[in-house]
């Protein structure tokens, strides 16, 4: 039963992982983007290290990895 369950959160947490990173920003779009600047999000105001979606990634890659590890050792 614990093992169904984990495979459950594991498949839910990597369809939700992929939506995430579907939908962010690309690194070269925008405006800046178009004229081969490398820091477009940052140049018109954007912050990328407080951006919540890329926080929401990184904690739902976290969790893959530790169900894929746990679900393996079972």
């Amino acid at each position: 039963m614990l093992r169904l369950t984990l495979e459950i959160v594991f498949f839910l947490d990597s369809f939700a992982m992929m939506g995430l990173v579907l939908i962010q920003m690309s690194e070269h779009s925008g405006l800046g983007g178009a004229f081969g600047s490398g820091m477009s999000s940052t140049v018109f105001g954007r912050d990328e290290t407080k951006d919540p979606k890329r926080t929401a990634t990184s904690i739902l890659a976290g969790v893959f990895m530790l169900l894929g590890f746990i679900l393996s050792v079972m």
